[in-house]
């Protein structure tokens, strides 16, 4: 089942890819999800960089489950640190996830930061 799981996402992961490029101009906000923590990152893809990178460790460690709250000031902090970096737009790739719950705060968050996409 695990698997099974682990391989459509790879499969979601690769059909989102093949459309989504980050470039200097416009550089890909991509979100990852693990059990306990999201993450959130800023790359240029054509330079092969990370150009921000933010998560729910730096917020507050990983005592508890990340929540859909948690996930809204991750996408916030991420919009901070990319106005910093001179960022205005990205792409958003939500990496094979679906686009519900804490991914949707979390891009909603970036929204609310003052990022555009």
């Amino acid at each position: 089942m695990a698997n099974a799981k682990a391989d459509r996402r790879t499969r979601l992961k690769l059909h989102i890819r093949k459309r989504v490029k980050g470039s200097a101009e416009r550089p890909r906000l991509s979100v990852f999800r693990s059990n306990t923590s999201i993450y959130a990152q800023i790359i240029d893809d054509v330079k092969g960089i990370t150009l921000a990178s933010a998560s729910s460790v730096d917020l507050g460690g990983r005592k508890e489950n990340t929540n859909v709250e948690v996930a809204a000031q991750v996408g916030k902090k991420i919009a901070e640190k990319a106005q910093e970096a001179g960022i205005q737009a990205v792409v958003f790739d939500r990496n094979g996830y679906l686009y519900h719950g804490k991914v949707k705060a979390l891009a909603d968050g970036a929204r609310e930061g003052g990022l555009k996409f």
